[in-house]
């Protein structure tokens, strides 16, 4: 079993038991169908992995690795909110005709800002940090602009990422306001460990631990039957994570820069519907 696993059925496993639904509410989420997307939910859930030990992905179910970096660096690394440039197609449902998905994620971390040292937009401002005032308490991003809340078609989910520095370590908090577990809890967990190793890389540090912060942990009621399948399917050992180049600038990391070595999972039977 690896470490992800474990930490995944733990958790789901507490929201089924003691979690809250709200079907006795009116909800904004719902199926393609029309029909209401209910859910079982636990408030506040923190999730610690050390990323010296193992890379924390799923083996119960298959996570999409590729996808997932595609998408990290289509937010932080493009900057983009434009489904056009991204390789998938899971934000296709929040796109208006022209690909945009509103002032939201990629957008927001390119807003250039104004400091002391110069102009620096939120990415950039934490790499410059990293390199230069690594003992800072201030390395933090947060992409939750109520100014222009009104102008993105989804209020972020992942909004704010924190980093620290302890000796020769990076280590980083994820805070997310809400997490669909089934669907995303993995891919976030995810996507945010490699950022935080590409960070560490190119800032001549090595990665320590990804502090994950859930404030409203849920699971659809259409997930159930694929969640408990999942909870049965054979575990595997976690696979290793390798960045295949020294890379020294950010900017220049590609999706194919990471491999996982040894990675078995069992393959989902069926396609997870995502609610709107």
């Amino acid at each position: 079993m690896s470490y992800a696993d474990k930490v995944f059925i733990e958790n789901c496993t507490d929201i089924i038991e003691n979690g809250v639904w709200d079907t006795d509410k009116n909800v904004r989420p719902h199926w393609e169908d029309g029909t209401p997307a209910h859910t079982v939910k636990k408030f506040c859930i923190v999730n610690r992995y050390d990323l010296t030990k193992e890379f924390p992905i799923l083996t119960i179910r298959k996570t999409f690795f590729k996808s997932a970096v595609d998408e990290i660096l289509w937010i932080w690394q493009k900057k983009s909110n434009n489904v056009h440039d991204l390789n998938s197609h899971i934000w296709d449902s929040w796109a208006d005709e022209s690909g945009s998905i509103g002032k939201a994620y990629g957008y927001q971390l390119g807003v250039k800002h104004h400091y002391k040292e110069g102009d620096f937009d939120q990415v950039d401002r934490v790499l410059y940090d990293l390199k230069n005032n690594p003992s800072s308490r201030r390395i933090l991003t947060n992409i939750y602009n109520f100014a222009d809340l009104h102008e993105m078609h989804l209020y972020p989910c992942a909004y704010s990422m924190t980093f620290n520095v302890s000796g020769d370590k990076l280590n980083g908090i994820l805070n997310q306001r809400s997490n669909d577990m089934v669907v995303a809890n993995n891919w976030n967990v995810v996507q945010y460990s490699v950022l935080l190793m590409m960070f560490a890389m190119v800032s001549g540090l090595k990665v320590g631990e990804l502090v994950h912060v859930i404030s409203d942990a849920h699971i659809y009621d259409r997930h159930i039957p694929a969640l408990k399948t999942m909870f049965n399917n054979e575990q595997f050992e976690a696979p290793k994570l390798i960045i295949k180049r020294d890379v020294k600038d950010f900017y220049d990391f590609k999706v194919e820069d990471f491999e996982l070595v040894d990675y078995k999972c069992t393959p989902l039977k069926e396609k997870l519907e995502v609610a709107i």
